[in-house]
């Protein structure tokens, strides 16, 4: 990072001017999940990235968001930069903020400003949301150990969350985190939201690295680059999907967006099916067919969208002769077919989405994996992985890129930060979605979704990529912008806001 800013800066561009177009970049990043103006906390360092944020904060007091900043040094010991863009922030006109000033003469300016002596928590007796603190006080190539008094401005920032709900947006990174190694202080700002500056750091990816991280947001400048080399690891985010989803000719028709054939369900699991089935629909599939045994037949068919055409079946095998662009297979099966199943997965030409029972079938028999007819894309959460990869004890991005060379799958390991790996490819990390999407049906949602995209003419590792994208970004509109939370999130929301989270592709 350093030497990409040395870089720029010896081009001519201005440091100032940097900082601006990053501060904006924060701002525009937190009103992409806050829409709705409230309480800003600004905990500042001395540095640029303190500069950086408090340019954001300018930027969200002209939309209406009250701003608090709480200095960790003297404002004399703050670079001059820093120091300027704390009286541009002086020179808006005055608010009263409910919080005590300090006593050099602020009171009545355009914002209040407390030295941390004061206990955080008690500073804030009635908060109403959206609380929302900046974590400005250490920039890329600060590295544990944290001393003071940055130490106790990093216990502030993480009781205020504890003990107040406030949200933490941290500014390029979580203060106490190696971003080379994604080492942390015992005193590491826990962030809900991190927006990095230009591109993504090593550490912020790594997995112990995701609780301090949360949701990771890249803030693009023209003017820092990555290194000119070939990357190992790559960000996935709207700008890298530009492209793949052109608007559809004026005579388009159902046949050019493929032909999704649903493999799912069985007793007791009938909304596997279900849920499937409407990923691929929502996603944009031509057509969807849902395949179910006989037993279940009148329930799917009562129950399903009426969009999608449900058929019984005796014999998996039966399959090999259906005409499907696409295959999603798994969600729900049980396994009563296994033999059939995985037949089915080895014989069929068609592109194929494999997940859930699917892939615990194949995990009793792996070496079916190498021997497909078509591409798979194969989708497990870490418990399945484990069934399919049971001797990989390391990170997940190592196991990933093991598995996909050992198998010619791409391969989509989910999790909070989910990872896209393909033979030959960049290990991609999603960026999207929250801890709500913890609960059951999410997945198979998803696997619906990707069949749809692999119908629509993606390859393999762009469906997961962009799928996974989609849904977690559905998920986060549900709750940011709806009326969901955490607890209340369903695999329903995602179906119901995946129409907002293309439109941002």
């Amino acid at each position: 990072m350093r030497a990409a800013e040395e870089a720029a800066f010896a081009s001519g561009v201005q440091v100032e001017a940097l900082m601006n177009k990053a501060g904006a970049g924060v701002a525009q990043a937190i009103t992409k999940f806050f829409q709705k103006p409230g309480r800003c906390i600004v905990f500042a360092g001395k540095g640029h990235n303190a500069g950086d944020a408090l340019f954001a904060a300018q930027c969200l007091e002209r939309r209406g968001w009250k701003i608090e900043v709480r200095l960790a040094f003297n404002e004399a010991d703050c670079s001059e930069l820093m120091r300027k863009k704390l009286e541009d922030l002086r020179r808006r006109p005055p608010e009263i903020l409910g919080a005590t000033p300090s006593t050099r003469g602020d009171a009545n300016l355009g914002m209040t400003i407390v030295e941390l002596e004061a206990d955080a928590a008690e500073a804030y007796p009635g908060i109403t949301a959206p609380l929302l603190i900046l974590d400005g006080l250490l920039g890329v190539g600060a590295k544990p150990p944290l001393r003071e008094p940055i130490r106790a401005s990093c216990r502030a920032i993480n009781e205020l969350r504890t003990t107040k709900g406030a949200y933490v947006f941290a500014v390029d990174l979580p203060t106490g985190l190696d971003t080379d190694s994604g080492k942390t202080d015992r005193d590491c700002v826990v962030a809900d939201f991190t927006a990095t500056i230009g591109y993504a750091k090593p550490g912020l990816v790594v997995d112990g690295a995701l609780n301090y991280v949360g949701r990771l947001e890249i803030v693009p400048l023209d003017e820092l680059r990555p290194p000119a080399m070939k990357p190992k690891e790559i960000i996935a985010t709207p700008s890298a999907f530009h492209g793949l989803l052109p608007r559809r000719k004026y005579n388009s028709y159902k046949n050019q967006f493929g032909r999704i054939g649903v493999v799912a369900g069985s007793k007791g699991f009938i909304g596997a099916a279900l849920m499937t089935s409407q990923g691929a629909l929502r996603a944009g599939a031509g057509l969807v067919e849902v395949f179910v045994p006989e037993d279940i037949y009148e329930i799917v068919a009562g129950a399903a969208f009426m969009e999608a055409m449900v058929k019984p079946i005796v014999s998996c095998r039966d399959l090999l002769k259906e005409k499907a662009d696409v295959w999603a297979v798994g969600p729900g099966l049980g396994k009563s077919r296994a033999a059939e199943i995985l037949e089915f997965v080895e014989k069929a030409r068609q592109p194929m989405v494999l997940d859930a029972d699917g892939l615990n079938i194949a995990s009793e028999k792996t070496s079916v994996l190498r021997r497909c007819k078509g591409g798979r894309l194969i989708t497990p959460h870490p418990g399945e992985m484990k069934r399919l990869f049971p001797e990989e004890k390391e990170s997940r991005a190592k196991t990933a890129a093991k598995f996909c060379d050992r198998f010619p799958v791409t391969l989509l390991l989910k999790g909070s930060r989910t990872i896209v790996a393909e033979r030959g490819r960049p290990l991609s990390y999603n960026t999207t979605g929250n801890p709500g999407m913890a609960t059951g049906g999410m997945g198979d949602v998803l696997t619906g979704v990707c069949a749809g995209l692999l119908g629509q003419g993606l390859s393999f590792y762009d469906a997961a990529r962009v799928g996974a994208w989609l849904c977690g970004r559905a998920a986060e509109i549900a709750i940011f912008n709806g009326y969901q939370t955490e607890q209340s999130l369903l695999p329903r929301d995602l179906l119901d806001h995946l129409g907002h989270a293309f439109r941002e592709l």
